[in-house]
């Protein structure tokens, strides 16, 4: 029988064993290998999405992918990040909403994974049309500043603010506010001040987008005509029992607002008011007090009549109280300064022979000008002391009010003529 009718006749059993074969391997191969089943979760994106449309509401921001692989394909997967992408396309796509099919992609080289399930499977997507506008800023300013003081004309930067965002939102908006209060301040105000955008009902409108998100507001604070704000400067009588020391005075307000129908009495003030004298005589204890403030007549004090003085007493190891005259450093030889008051009181502890031998070239007493305009300032001294061991415990007042002018033009002399004598 010749080779050809051999296998012709035999061609069946060579199948049948080789399909036999096929079987074998592919147990042996599922056996040593077998498929498992994973559910992962996989970040959903959205692709397509024309720049002039926004998508309101909330898509999930993921899905559950279930996958059917052999055991050792699946441990590859896991591994990687990027091995299954899902996403929904909106190209192309109008305003409304609309049911669009997640589609899922196993990328290479895991293609031979069978996907078996998406939950959800359908994702509904609203698109609505980008709307961008600009509105004007509404500056609100409620409350009044304290009493004496007056507001001035309010500015703000910037004046206008540009808002995106959907247009069924952006449409609702009827103004963007900032709100500003100044109830009882005494200063100017320079604040950042969060924008809002309201709708018709007063209503904050979200889900939109400020540029900017605040505004920056100046409003001026300046006191009226016959007001005047002034240091409050504490008067004591008597000293403290012997082995007491005075640590310390305080009084408050240290600034109080002072008014007269006649604004010269105000402007004649020296920048200062003094109270009734405190009495310390034989005193071994802290002092708490209210107190008057010795007025000119036709002055009164705006609010309160009294302030409160607080008077710090302690034993004493060697205190002594000093008035040396407040020196101007950093002035411009063109400019003079007039401070009020011209002395302080400056109250010193240590050990008591070296208090003994204190003299007035030991200890100064200075406020710093340097590079100051012309104007009043209301600034703290500084005490430089020689002597080591020499505490500074208390300075009063603790500020005094510097006014820097220019300096007068000294007035030339006339030579006098020499003339002989017969």
């Amino acid at each position: 029988m010749s080779p050809f009718r051999w296998l012709i006749s035999n061609l069946s059993t060579l199948i049948l064993a080789l399909v036999l074969a096929i079987v074998v391997w592919i147990s042996a191969v599922t056996a040593a290998n077998p498929n498992v089943e994973q559910t992962r979760s996989v970040p959903l994106d959205l692709v397509g999405l024309n720049p002039g449309m926004l998508v309101i509401g909330n898509i999930p921001a993921q899905v559950r992918v279930t996958l059917e692989a052999p055991s050792s394909v699946m441990d590859s997967m896991s591994a990687s990040e990027n091995a299954v992408q899902a996403w929904v396309d909106v190209s192309g796509l109008e305003a409304g909403t609309h049911d669009l099919g997640v589609q899922v992609q196993i990328n290479p080289p895991f293609r031979p994974v069978r996907r078996s399930s998406v939950v959800p499977a359908i994702v509904s997507v609203t698109l609505e049309p980008l709307l961008t506008r600009t509105y004007p800023v509404n500056l609100e300013v409620s409350g009044e500043p304290a009493v004496g003081y007056q507001k001035g004309r309010l500015s703000s930067e910037p004046s206008e603010v540009t808002i995106s965002g959907a247009e069924s939102l952006v449409t609702q908006i009827e103004g963007v506010y900032a709100a500003l209060d100044i109830s009882g301040v005494t200063e100017t105000v320079e604040r950042d001040v969060p924008l809002i955008a309201l709708d018709a009902n007063g209503e904050p409108v979200s889900g939109v987008t400020l540029n900017p998100l605040e505004v920056s507001i100046i409003q001026p604070i300046f006191l009226q005509g016959g007001y005047r704000n002034v240091i409050v400067r504490v008067e004591t009588t008597g000293q403290p029992a012997n082995g007491y020391k005075l640590t310390n005075i305080t009084v408050s307000p240290l600034n109080v607002v002072v008014f007269s129908s006649d604004p010269q009495l105000v402007n004649d003030l020296p920048g200062y008011v003094e109270t009734e004298p405190v009495e310390l005589t034989d005193a071994v204890d802290d002092i708490d007090t209210y107190v008057v403030v010795n007025l000119p007549e036709g002055v009164t004090m705006v609010g309160d009549q009294f302030v409160l003085v607080q008077v710090s007493i302690a034993a004493i190891e060697g205190s002594l109280t000093i008035s040396p005259p407040v020196i101007p450093i950093g002035l411009l030889p063109i400019h003079s300064a007039v401070i009020s008051p011209e002395t302080v009181d400056v109250i010193l502890s240590g050990p008591v022979p070296i208090l003994d031998t204190l003299s007035p070239d030991d200890i100064r007493v200075v406020v710093d000008v340097t590079d100051l305009e012309l104007g009043t300032y209301q600034l703290e001294p500084v005490v430089d002391i020689v002597l080591d061991r020499i505490q500074v415990e208390a300075i009063l007042p603790s500020t005094v009010a510097v006014e820097i002018i220019i300096a007068p033009t000294p007035t030339p002399t006339t030579e006098p003529i020499a003339t002989s004598q017969p």
